[in-house]
């Protein structure tokens, strides 16, 4: 899988959670419930982070080595 499609399945999945986050609010789901789903969102939102910045990171060194 390329690190485009990665980063794409991961937006996907953070926007699921983002949705899951506002229902589970308006339904009052358990504290625990809705933390568990906030971890997991910041956690893919990490990542995604990660990844565009190695990415970047690798796309400027191919830009410098091919100068």
């Amino acid at each position: 899988m390329s690190v485009h499609a990665h980063i794409s399945q991961l937006e996907k999945r953070h926007a699921q959670l983002e949705d899951a986050i506002k229902v589970a609010h308006v339904h009052h789901a358990p504290d625990d419930e809705v933390i568990k789903m906030k971890r997991n969102r910041l956690r893919i939102k990490e990542e995604i982070m990660r990844l565009r910045r190695a990415e970047t990171s690798f796309g400027d060194s191919q830009v410098q080595s091919a100068a």
